[in-house]
C-alpha cells in the first residue's frame, strides 16, 4: 500500500481520498479507488454552497448511504449532519435546484416578460406519475460527480479536516463496509431480478397508469386555462399573447365594457410610448391648427363682405 500514499495530498485545488475496493468473487484481487473532493464552488453562486462539497470520480455503486457511511462511519463525521445528496444526472433534484436558483437570480430585478401564475408552475408538477421501476438499484456512470450539502459550513470544514487527518495517518478506508449487506445486490442475480421487474404486478401497474392519467388531465386543464388567460389579458407593454384557439370574445356586452376599460385604464401613459406616437400627435396637431387657421380666414372674408352691405333702418 505504500504506491497509495505517495500521491499528494491536492490535485488541481480538489483533495485526494484513497479508498479499498473490497475484493469480488469475478475480481479477487483488492484494488484502490480515488475520489477527488473540494469545496462546492458553482458558477451560479446558491445558498447551499458554502456548506457544500464537491466530489469527482464517484464509484459506479455509488448511494446515498455510500457516502453517508463513508463520512460519518469511517471518517467520524457526527451522524445527521448531511442534509443532501446529489448525483450528476438526478433530474428530479437538479429541477428543483435550478427553479430554486432562477428565483433568486431574478429576485429584485423587473421582469419585462409575462409572470409565470400558479397554473403553469403547476404543468411540470407531475411527481409520483412515473411507470413502475425495472431496476432495484441505480448505478452511476463511469467518473459521474455528486454534491454533498451539509446541515452547515463547519461540517464541511469537519470532512476536509478529516480527509487530511486520513491521509497523515493512512487511515485504510473501505468502500462499501456495513453498507452493501443492505443493499440489493450486483451481478447476476441483479439481471435476474431485473428481468422479474420488467414485467409488473397487474395491479401495481394499472395504479401508475391511472395516477399518469389522472396527473395529465390536470396538466392539460391547467394549460387550457392559462392559453385562455394569455388570450384575454395583455402584457405590460400592450401585446396579447397569441396561442393556439384563437381569441374568444366575452360573453356579454358588459363583460366586454369592463374589459374595454380595464385595458384602457392599463394602456393610460402609454401614448408616447413609441416615436411614431409622438409623431403622429405632432402631425394631427399641426393639421388642427391649419383647419382653425382656415376657419378663421373664412370668417374674417365673410366679415368684410358684410363691411360694406351694412344699411341702417
Amino acid at each position: 500500500m505504500a504506491a497509495t500514499f505517495s500521491i499528494p495530498l491536492k490535485i488541481s485545488g480538489y483533495y485526494v481520498l484513497p479508498i479499498n475496493l473490497p475484493p469480488l468473487a469475478s475480481f479477487p484481487t483488492p484494488a484502490t479507488h480515488y475520489l477527488y473532493l473540494s469545496p462546492h464552488e458553482p458558477k451560479i453562486a446558491t445558498p447551499t454552497a458554502p456548506r457544500s462539497i464537491f466530489l469527482v470520480n464517484v464509484p459506479f455503486d455509488a448511494t446515498e448511504a455510500h457516502i453517508k457511511a463513508l463520512f460519518s462511519t469511517q471518517m467520524e463525521l457526527p451522524s445527521g449532519r448531511i442534509e443532501d445528496l446529489q448525483f450528476e444526472g438526478d433530474k428530479s433534484k437538479e429541477c428543483r435546484g435550478s427553479s430554486d436558483q432562477s428565483s433568486l437570480v431574478i429576485k429584485g430585478k423587473k421582469s419585462k416578460k409575462r409572470k409565470r401564475g400558479a397554473e403553469e408552475q403547476s404543468l411540470d408538477d407531475v411527481e409520483g406519475a412515473q411507470m413502475p421501476t425495472t431496476w432495484d438499484r441505480e448505478l452511476q456512470r463511469d467518473r459521474r460527480t455528486a454534491v454533498v450539502t451539509f446541515v452547515d459550513r463547519v461540517s464541511m470544514e469537519t470532512v476536509i479536516k478529516a480527509v487530511k487527518r486520513t491521509r497523515k495517518e493512512r487511515k485504510q478506508l473501505v468502500w462499501g463496509e456495513g453498507v452493501d449487506e443492505k443493499l440489493p445486490t450486483l451481478g447476476s442475480a441483479r439481471y435476474l431480478n431485473h428481468h422479474k421487474l420488467r414485467y409488473p404486478n397487474k395491479t401495481e401497474l394499472l395504479n401508475s397508469v391511472n395516477t399518469y392519467m389522472t396527473a395529465f388531465a390536470e396538466k392539460e386543464t391547467a394549460r387550457s386555462r392559462l392559453m385562455a388567460k394569455q388570450r384575454q389579458e395583455p402584457d405590460e407593454d400592450g401585446f396579447v399573447t397569441v396561442t393556439r384557439g384563437g381569441r374568444t370574445g366575452p360573453a356579454r356586452q358588459e363583460a366586454a365594457q369592463e374589459q374595454a376599460e380595464k385595458l384602457k385604464s392599463k394602456q393610460k401613459g402609454l401614448e408616447d410610448f413609441y416615436r411614431f406616437q409622438t409623431r403622429e400627435k405632432r402631425k394631427a396637431r399641426a393639421g388642427e391648427l391649419v383647419r382653425k387657421f382656415e376657419e378663421d380666414k373664412e370668417k374674417v372674408r365673410k366679415m368684410k363682405e358684410r363691411r360694406g352691405k351694412f344699411k341702417p333702418e
